[in-house]
């Protein structure tokens, strides 16, 4: 717990010296005992920093936390997903933070490859080059591999050196600061600091293990490997553990560069339409889809295909979800309320009770607004968003995988109006989620799903199921912002909470005993 304590000041020691509490300060005011306790960490007898002006408050703040290091940039990026603690203009100004740090030389990398995958592994991995991306947690570099005779282009993805051990103690000492303060600043309890923290960790733990990553691109790749026009990115088993993971190279270019899309004659109106229709369809054929679709995890290949990478979150529905969303967005589609009130009703998740008419009535102030926007104004996933808030005044169970793709599909439907603004969500959704629906209702169909569910475990990687556990376990954390209560990480978060009370009260007590040895001594 002292080592924690040591650990602790040297992170205040940073965030006293930084801008982040300046900025920070401009949006939510911290309480008075905080501001305090960092001035007095900021005391320093080296010379500042001048700030660059030009830059506004968000890049200074994203600037400075990015300098601090992985787990500042991964609180970062969790927080801007927590409007609720920290306010909605700082969470929009978090949104720019980038996860980038320099690269670790290249010699640690070949050891790292030799210690995880074995000599013999290690030298099949022909010109590693230098890193070609580095992020908080792992860098990437360009390889050949002697894959059975045939030599291949590939990606190795590393883990930082010491980065697990790195991120747990500093997390550790962040967790006790939130418990420090939830026990001085009565208000702060209700933001439940100490599971913010918490959360944050087992969701980069988990991300810290890349064979969790390398499970569910298989498992992607599988389901779409017949899709036209979309290609998942082939795993090398041999070449992957839980440190290291080797998958193909992908020569393309970043949807991000759309004049060079466009000098390459390729139809960035097509591409929009294609990354849309190919989520939609693997959210409700699949139940299974890419849950970080940003802009700089989707390429085009010299082919023409989108490539998707970076499969560290993933999202999965069962198959209530998927036909829930196919029928309300579809319902939204066609303004046919009452069908997606009944929907709501079948499916179990409002109380059978509830009045439909009032149900459908609710729904229609959430769509008929919509219908009299512009194209580029409508957004499917604002609209689920709306549609849950609405719900859940008649008691809707919360869909830790629902809201997932919720927040998915906004961040979808920004890459496709970045390509082309004009984008129209319904017109381009309709024809994924009718077929399916069509294809659902044929009862040859449902039978040929059941015997396809028998096989299913053959494709995902048996050797990893207990992974496989822990991407749904991740993705109802990310999704909710909450630990559940029957799991294994709600019993360790009561264990950490046990032992930081403990070390408060002898904490208590051993200054009381200092105390009253000085009183009698002097």
């Amino acid at each position: 717990m002292f080592k924690k304590l040591i650990t602790l000041f040297k992170l205040g020691r940073k965030i006293a010296k930084s801008d982040i509490l300046k900025i920070a300060s401009k949006f939510k005011k911290p309480p008075l005992a905080i501001s305090i306790l960092f001035q007095i960490l900021s005391i320093s007898f080296e010379k500042k920093e001048q700030n660059n002006l030009i830059e506004d408050d968000g890049e200074r703040l994203s600037r400075s936390l990015e300098s601090m290091g992985t787990t500042f940039i991964k609180l970062g990026q969790f927080l801007a997903t927590r409007p609720d603690i920290i306010g909605e203009e700082l969470s929009l100004k978090l949104e720019k933070l980038q996860d980038r740090l320099p690269p670790f030389p290249i010699n640690e990398a070949k050891e790292k490859i030799k210690e995880d995958l074995g000599v013999d592994i290690s030298n099949s991995i022909i010109d590693l080059s230098e890193p070609v991306a580095a992020a908080s947690i792992a860098q990437v570099h360009k390889a050949k591999i002697n894959d059975n005779g045939t030599i291949k282009d590939v990606a190795v993805k590393i883990l930082r050196p010491n980065i697990k051990k790195i991120f747990n103690e500093e997390i550790d000492a962040m967790m006790l600061f939130a418990f420090i303060i939830e026990s001085f600043v009565k208000k702060t309890k209700r933001l439940k600091l100490v599971e913010v923290v918490f959360l944050l960790k087992e969701i980069t733990n988990l991300e810290m293990d890349l064979r969790f990553e390398a499970a569910a691109a298989n498992e992607y790749a599988e389901n779409t490997k017949n899709d036209v026009g979309f290609k998942v990115p082939e795993i090398y088993w041999n070449f992957t553990s839980e440190n290291v993971m080797t998958l193909d190279w992908i020569d393309g270019i970043s949807i991000r560069e759309t004049e060079e899309l466009k000098k390459r004659n390729l139809d960035t109106s097509k591409i929009a339409e294609d990354i849309i229709q190919h989520f939609l369809r693997h959210a409700v054929r699949d139940g299974f889809f890419h849950a970080d679709m940003h802009q700089g995890n989707i390429f085009v290949d010299n082919s023409g295909q989108i490539v998707p990478i970076d499969f560290g979150i993933m999202g999965r529905l069962d198959k209530i979800s998927k036909r829930f969303l196919a029928e309300i967005l579809f319902g939204f589609i066609q303004r046919d309320y009452r069908k997606v009130a009944e929907v709501h009703l079948v499916a179990g998740l409002v109380p059978k009770d509830v009045p439909i008419d009032d149900l459908a009535q609710a729904l229609r102030s959430i769509g008929e607004p919509i219908f009299g926007q512009e194209v580029k104004d409508i957004s499917g996933g604002k609209l689920l968003k709306q549609l849950f808030d609405v719900t859940e005044k008649f008691n809707m169970q919360t869909q830790p995988q629902l809201l997932m793709l919720q927040k998915t599909m906004v961040v979808v439907e920004g890459v496709a109006r970045k390509l082309n603004p004009n984008t129209n969500i319904w017109t381009t959704s309709r024809p994924v989620l009718e077929n399916w629906l069509k294809e659902t209702k044929n009862p040859i169909n449902n039978l040929n799903d059941t015997l396809k569910n028998t096989s299913e475990v053959i494709k995902r990687l048996p050797e990893f199921p207990q992974i496989m556990d822990k991407a749904n376990q991740a993705l109802t954390f990310l999704a909710t912002g909450q630990i559940p209560q029957n799991s294994n990480s709600y019993t360790a978060l009561n264990d950490k909470k046990s032992e930081m009370i403990t070390f408060r009260n002898q904490s208590i007590i051993g200054f009381l005993i200092l105390v009253i040895f000085a009183l009698i001594v002097f």
